[in-house]
Order: structure tokens, then sequence, then C-alpha cells
């Protein structure tokens, strides 16, 4: 349970520098084409994580 808590924590962890990184480097100043990248991010990142997680 608490290896499953911290696996999970650290997945967040690594969604938010990912997406923050893409933010400041590429879209500082462009709200469309940062909020479209940023669902995208997530929905390939949630596929991935589900898709990994589901083999324990």
């Amino acid at each position: 349970m608490v290896k499953s808590s911290i696996k999970l924590i650290g997945s967040v962890l690594i969604l938010l520098i990912v997406v923050f990184s893409v933010d400041y480097l590429f879209f500082r100043n462009q709200f469309w084409p940062r909020l479209s990248i940023n669902i995208g991010i997530f929905l390939i990142y949630v596929m991935i994580y589900y898709k990994y997680s589901s083999k324990e």
C-alpha cells in the first residue's frame, strides 16, 4: 500500500515537471496552444500510467 502511494506521488511529480518544463520552454505567452499541449501530455501520461501500472 505504501509502495503504491509512493509510486503514485512520484508519477504525479514527474507529470508536473514535464508540463511545467514544456510550458516554460516553448509556450510561455500563448494560452490556447499551451492548454492543448497540456491536455495532450496529460492524456498520454494517463494512458501510459494505466498500461504499466496494471502489470503489477
